[in-house]
């Protein structure tokens, strides 16, 4: 591959294909291909699951329908398991979540120059198609889980409640309030971060390998590539549930007054 015309060395086509076409500078940095991507894919998810329900029949359903419903019973399944507070958002949060995941997820079976190359052809000389493979992305959805925490835990135990968490747990003694609160704050900061972390790193080191494997000679890309790709399919579905569990997890703690 070539963007200026001239062939890429090894280390400029693994750093060309893990840079975002990004405009702006510093904090107000946007990644347009990331942002466009993720947009694509939630349109694809509400409008498809839009149109299924629209079209939802009681008697025998199409086999797309059944996948469909097979999707949200397993979800509504796990919420009705796993979340034991009362809050109606929880379970299609937790549908969109597991979704979404999967389809940014899913994004690294594209062969690794078939996009790139199509948006050079337009002029784009950077595009990075797996949104998860962003840490803007993953730290955006585990800061929003994040405030849904703070959120959740005001609304059910009140300011002082809440408060009370965060300074008298765990041990139940004014001397120890500031050692429990600092104790309490880490924990409910590292929610966010292992959130993000996790799903951003096991999709980061997909994506290198792929890219490392197309680098060498096309009768050996096959010979990897194909199982990996197999392979990569079960980590792909299982950061989406790992995700929706964690963040279902954090949020029934979040709803739960103690």
């Amino acid at each position: 591959m070539s963007v200026t015309g001239e062939a890429l060395t090894s280390t400029q086509y693994i750093q060309h294909h893990l840079t975002n076409l990004a405009v702006g500078e510093g904090f107000w940095t946007w990644h347009l291909d990331t942002l466009f991507v993720t947009l694509a894919l939630g349109i694809l998810f509400l409008g498809t699951f839009y149109r299924v329900g629209q079209k939802a029949t009681t008697g025998v359903p199409g086999k797309f329908q059944c996948f469909v419903e097979m999707c949200i019973e397993f979800v509504d399944g796990i919420v009705k398991e796993s979340f034991h507070g009362r809050n109606a958002l929880i379970a299609p949060l937790s549908l969109t979540i597991f979704v979404m995941v999967i389809l940014m997820n899913t994004m690294d079976l594209i062969p690794v120059d078939f996009i790139p190359e199509a948006a050079k052809a337009m002029g784009i000389d950077y595009m990075k198609v797996v949104p998860t493979t962003d840490l803007n992305t993953t730290f955006a959805m585990s800061l929003s889980i994040f405030a849904l925490i703070i959120g959740f835990s005001i609304k059910v135990k009140g300011i002082g409640g809440f408060a009370r968490e965060l300074t008298m747990n765990p041990f139940n003694h004014w001397v120890f309030i500031p050692f429990n609160f600092a104790l309490e704050m880490v924990t409910l900061i590292a929610k966010p971060i292992s959130l993000a972390l996790r799903l951003f790193g096991n999709m980061y080191a997909g994506e290198l390998l792929f890219i490392l494997i197309a680098l060498m000679p096309w009768y050996a890309q096959w010979v990897l590539s194909v199982p990996w790709a197999i392979f990569h399919i079960l980590v792909i579905v299982l950061q989406g549930f790992i995700f929706m569990m964690l963040s279902m997890v954090y949020l029934s703690s979040a709803c739960e007054d103690h």
